[in-house]
């Protein structure tokens, strides 16, 4: 199959998938195609977008690829869409950052670091999407263990877990004491037509939480209070 060919098909399954498609995915459907060669011809793509100044870009993320509007665009897209981007308030974002750094973690562990009931906040985070239940520890009363799901990374524009910022990354996302202050951080699209833009003020919003929440815990195990 000619190189032009399998650039269209690749541009093709990642614009008509439904979620992040990775390259070993992209491989098994195009004829002859290696998933090395799958990231080459992703690689091309991008760089023609690029190029051309095109409205949308290729994000790497949750393992795979996803068409996403350009951030600098995301205040006209927010106008076309009817579903209201995915909000989280302060405390659900405290909350996901726990899990996200502690995973897998149990509720009352969540509770330990925030001092306050989690149950509720888990329990609307798994229907969210953004957490999932992922075992059990083998302790007495076998609590239930919570960790992220593909989607929190496709939200916050993360390609793995490993790519959550460190605290001197958090610094640079934001200057001090630019936390958000707000009652609801928004923190990626709710629909397939996600914006690149919506995702990332998400992501810097969300690192400022998981900056505090990483310091208490810190503070928490040097004191010995942690197991």
């Amino acid at each position: 199959m000619e190189h032009d060919r399998k650039k269209q098909l690749v541009e093709a399954l990642i614009l008509a998938a439904g979620e992040p498609i990775s390259a070993a995915k992209l491989a098994d459907i195009v004829p002859h195609l290696k998933p090395a060669r799958a990231r080459e011809l992703v690689a091309d793509l991008s760089r023609e977008y690029e190029e051309q100044g095109r409205g949308f870009e290729i994000w790497e993320v949750a393992g795979g690829y996803q068409l996403r509007t350009r951030p600098e665009l995301a205040p006209y897209v927010r106008q076309l869409l009817k579903e209201r981007p995915l909000r989280l308030s302060k405390a659900a974002i405290e909350t996901l950052s726990v899990v996200a750094y502690k995973q897998p973690v149990t509720r009352a562990e969540v509770e330990h670091v925030r001092g306050v009931d989690a149950g509720p906040m888990l329990r609307s985070l798994v229907e969210r999407g953004l957490v999932k239940i992922a075992g059990h520890r083998e302790v007495p009363g076998r609590p239930m263990l919570y960790g992220t799901t593909k989607r929190f990374l496709e939200t916050f524009g993360l390609r793995r877990l490993e790519d959550l910022p460190t605290l001197r990354e958090i610094d640079e996302l934001l200057p001090a004491g630019e936390a958000s202050s707000e009652d609801e951080v928004a923190s990626g699209s709710e629909t397939e037509a996600a914006s690149g833009g919506e995702a990332e003020e998400g992501a810097a919003a969300a690192a400022a939480e998981i900056g505090d929440v990483e310091t208490a815990q810190a503070e928490a195990e040097a004191a010995g209070e942690l197991h």
